[in-house]
């Protein structure tokens, strides 16, 4: 599935704004940069996805500088999303909306659109609809690996999992990443031909080797696989033999890895029988150039679109250098025009910097 269009009114900054991620021809864009200062709204944006998607719709929460007094109904999101391989036959789109709201006047359209949203909910359950949120709170801890249980764990994908921005306890991303890259390597290592036609482990870690290797290559390093005494992740800088395991690993490095190990993983765990870099997700990123310098930002677009192409990526940032690092018509810009008015979005040329 892919996002095409998200509306959000009354929450956080947001009185009521429209935010497009297909270009004209309602084809969705693989790249999105939302793009603007601290305080628009762009985390906001970010919970509003994640609780307003096939498989996972809950309400709005009205947030402490909220405009929702202003508006005539309660604080609510609704999306468009294109399903693409989770539902092929599927030829629009579908409107999945906070469960507070009422997106049609017409009783009978409502009533089908409700139907529609409850049937993909309970089909979501099953697989498919991958859909991953990373955290501008991310950091993290050294801590040693442990793999227990990995079918209730790393190799599995909850469609409801929620998405906490704003509690930096649970955006500790350490323990996952190491997690996803010892279970690609360890898994296709114990698979046999029995495995084939369920599970492809060989996806996984081909998928999982060719992601890490692009994204921390940015940043010059080669990731060289699970050390087996440890079982730690192991990388060497370029042109270099000496090891470093995940925790030495510069900060900036360690983003990158988890970004590509976190991405692959979920792609996996939705659609196991597929290769990773084929298979179709949302994957959105709060504050995309989190300890990143100048170069690395300008690569990180194209980067990910050749780690899973297939994948539609959303990033917000308040760097000038992301949002000037691809076409001007896959930037979304946040600008709020007067303190005492809501934000307001630009897309396409009006999004541009000057």
């Amino acid at each position: 599935m892919w996002l095409t269009r998200v509306l959000i009114r009354g929450s956080g900054p947001f009185e009521r704004v429209i935010l497009p991620f297909a270009d004209d021809e309602g084809k969705p864009r693989s790249v999105t940069v939302i793009h603007g200062a601290a305080g628009v709204g762009k985390s906001t944006i970010v919970q509003a996805i994640a609780n307003t998607r096939p498989g996972h719709a809950i309400a709005q929460l009205v947030r402490g500088d909220a405009l929702g007094d202003k508006v005539d109904s309660p604080p609510h999101v609704a999306c468009e999303w294109l399903l693409g391989a989770d539902d092929p036959t599927r030829p629009h789109t579908l409107s999945v909306a906070s469960p507070n709201v009422r997106l049609f006047q017409e009783d009978e359209l409502e009533a089908l659109r409700r139907r529609e949203q409850a049937h993909y909910d309970r089909v979501a359950q099953e697989g498919g609809f991958a859909f991953l949120g990373i955290p501008g709170t991310r950091w993290f801890a050294r801590q040693p690996i442990a793999i227990g249980a990995p079918a209730r764990g790393v190799a599995r994908y909850d469609v409801r999992a929620p998405l906490a921005l704003d509690d930096a306890s649970r955006s500790e991303l350490s323990r996952e990443t190491k997690q996803a890259l010892a279970y690609a390597a360890i898994a296709p290592a114990l698979s046999g031909p029995h495995d084939a036609e369920q599970r492809r482990y060989d996806l996984l870690g081909e998928a999982m080797q060719a992601a890490v290797g692009k994204l921390g290559g940015l940043v010059g390093f080669r990731y060289l696989g699970i050390d087996p005494h440890s079982l730690e992740p192991t990388f060497a800088a370029e042109n270099s033999v000496r090891r470093f395991a995940f925790d030495a690993l510069p900060t900036r490095a360690r983003h990158l890895v988890a970004i590509a190990a976190l991405s692959v993983r979920v792609l996996w765990a939705a659609e196991p029988d597929r290769d990773p870099r084929d298979a179709e997700g949302v994957i959105v990123i709060d504050d995309a150039d989190l300890y990143q310098d100048h170069a690395v930002l300008v690569e990180l677009p194209s980067a990910l679109r050749a780690a899973l192409p297939s994948a539609q990526w959303i990033l917000t940032t308040a760097s000038v250098t992301l949002a000037a690092s691809v076409d001007p018509s896959d930037v979304v810009a946040l600008r709020r025009l007067a303190q005492d008015q809501g934000v307001t979005v630009f897309a396409g040329d009006g999004a541009v910097t000057h």
